[in-house]
């Protein structure tokens, strides 16, 4: 017979496989993935694996771990941004997979964990980050991986060698990836909640945890060291630029994160009600996790609170919350699921909460008619599919939640299923949001044999968007075009330019090949969002040859 562990975990690949790897390429590359994936090519390209370079210039902002896993990808399938973004799926799978294992150790109960790790693969912010090439996704994987050891550890009589080992491991890997923001977002508040909560004994644990903190420093802190040897001087800037930035770039006040339960999505409303700790307390009790309650509720809190603090703010650094996020979600789902008599009140709540899910569902097929299937952006075919599917789902959820006996188990299979079908089925016009007719990729620019190797040059004075390096994947430096000893230094060479070639430089004087106008804005030309930086022509300059006459 199959374990339920087994169940759990094969339901729980699925989910993550329509979360994470399905239609993922729907959104176009931005701004922060055009620079991760640019230093990738390049890692690859020049074999730069310990210096990672951007354009042609050392990128030392952030440690290399995902720009190697990123490089890998790119030698098995190079210039593929789907491929890249599987990568990110796979972390985001680990960080599910390590919540399942985490909450099971705490709790010993196969079905609260599973529960848990499912709210997880189904929030908004985790898909989000989950389906792009960013690297935050790698380290806070890497960091819940090391706190699941941890607890292994803390959880067993004797030293536990082995468990401990591998969180040191763990933890360097989180380093690896993004520096020490893992460490203050989700390993620091996880500790403060934890030894609050469990009281766990150290007892002969010494030894273990100092080597613990050895091999985390070791595989933290080889790279940086490389870095202050072989690059002292720009190393210094980095870290300067970098520490400066956390206090003056994108500052925000400090009750911004205030809007945190936005980013589970479908389950916001669920995790604003299960922070109401006087409410739960009592019930959570009766079933026996009200210690792992207090525990999430500590986390989510702390965390909150360290997040708070930094001048510098983004959603994206919200991610690490929805870990304890989920925990609470999926502990107010579970009370519901345990069989035990519900008060009136209790269903009254349920109800509200799946009822406002319900009219998203409802509100679907709506908003793909108007936005959608008017502009003959949809194929009816698909449509009426996705309204079959969300009526089904609507009917089942409307039966489950407003019968006198509340039927939980398929209310929650209801929510399930309709982030199944917006993931597997809506994605596909989704993606028509960002399709620019006459958008015309400097990526072709790849294909002209012509170009293989000849160097690339932009108008000194000129924006190059990042993203332009990435799709052209090459290296593209500034060039005074005023000084035409340096340009005739260089010749020949490829020119990008915001402009026609002859409106920037004497045409006469060289001989010129103009390959083209290249288009790389997703959106639509009438759009707000339309970045004339985007749109850059591509020539060729030569010397000029001259006539021998006879």
């Amino acid at each position: 017979m199959i374990s339920d562990q087994i169940k759990h975990l094969a339901l729980l690949l699925l989910v993550c496989f329509f979360s994470f790897f399905v239609h993922n390429d729907f959104i176009p590359a931005d701004l922060m993935e055009s620079r991760n994936l640019a230093t990738a090519q390049e890692m690859v390209a020049l074999e730069n694996y310990l210096a990672p370079t951007m354009n042609g210039e050392l990128r030392l902002e952030k440690p290399p771990l995902p720009t190697w896993i990123a490089a890998c990808v790119n030698h098995i399938k190079p210039h593929s941004l789907s491929a890249q973004r599987y990568a990110a799926g796979v972390a985001a799978t680990l960080m599910v997979v390590f919540l399942y294992l985490v909450v099971r150790q705490l709790s010993k109960n196969s079905t609260v964990s599973f529960v848990c790790a499912l709210i997880l693969a189904t929030c908004y912010n985790v898909i989000m980050m989950g389906r792009t090439a960013t690297w935050d996704i790698y380290c806070h994987s890497f960091m819940l991986g090391a706190i699941f050891f941890f607890i292994k550890a803390l959880s067993h009589e004797g030293p536990q060698w082995r468990f401990f080992v591998f969180t040191g491991l763990f933890m360097g890997l989180s380093f690896l990836s993004k520096g020490p923001v893992s460490f203050f977002a989700l390993l620091i508040p996880f500790i403060i909640a934890y030894l609050v909560t469990w009281h766990p004994s150290f007892k002969g644990k010494m030894k273990p945890i100092i080597a613990m903190i050895l091999v985390c420093l070791m595989v933290s802190f080889w790279w940086p060291v490389y870095i202050y040897i072989f690059h002292r001087d720009w190393g210094v800037h980095i870290a300067n630029k970098e520490s400066s930035s956390w206090l003056n770039h994108n500052v925000r006040p400090w009750y911004y994160y205030w809007q945190f339960p936005a980013e589970a999505g479908i389950w916001a409303l669920f995790w604003v009600t299960s922070l109401v700790w006087p409410y739960w307390r009592k019930r959570f009790s009766q079933i026996h996790l009200h210690k792992i309650y207090l525990f999430s509720i500590l986390w989510t809190v702390v965390s909150l609170i360290l997040l708070s603090l930094i001048p510098e703010k983004k959603t994206r650094y919200l991610l690490p919350l929805l870990i304890p996020g989920a925990i609470n979600v999926g502990l107010c789902l579970y009370y519901y699921l345990s069989g035990r008599l519900i008060l009136s009140r209790e269903k009254r709540l349920f109800r509200i909460n799946m009822s406002l899910i319900l009219l998203v569902i409802l509100a679907l097929p709506v908003a793909l008619y108007l936005f959608f299937v008017q502009k003959q952006e949809l194929e009816i075919s698909l449509f009426a599919m996705i309204c079959f599917c969300c009526f089904l789902l609507a009917l089942l959820l409307a039966w489950s939640i407003y019968n006198r006996r509340v039927n939980y188990k398929i209310a929650l299979g209801c929510v399930i299923g309709t982030m199944l079908v917006v993931e597997g089925l809506c994605f596909i016009p989704a993606g028509k949001l960002f399709i620019n007719n006459e958008r015309h990729s400097i990526s072709e620019v790849r294909k002209i044999p012509v170009l293989q190797h000849l160097p690339f040059y932009y108008v000194e004075g000129e924006e190059l968007r990042i993203e332009l390096v990435y799709e052209s994947d090459r290296v593209i430096r500034p060039l005074n075009i005023r000084n035409m000893n340096l340009v005739e230094s260089k010749l020949p060479f490829v020119l990008v330019s915001a402009t026609p070639v002859d409106s920037v430089l004497d045409a006469s004087k060289w001989e010129i090949d103009e390959i083209g106008r290249y288009d790389n804005n997703w959106q639509k030309t009438n759009s707000r969002k339309y970045n004339p930086d985007l749109v850059r022509y591509v020539s060729v300059l030569r010397i000029k040859s001259t006539d021998s006459t006879p």
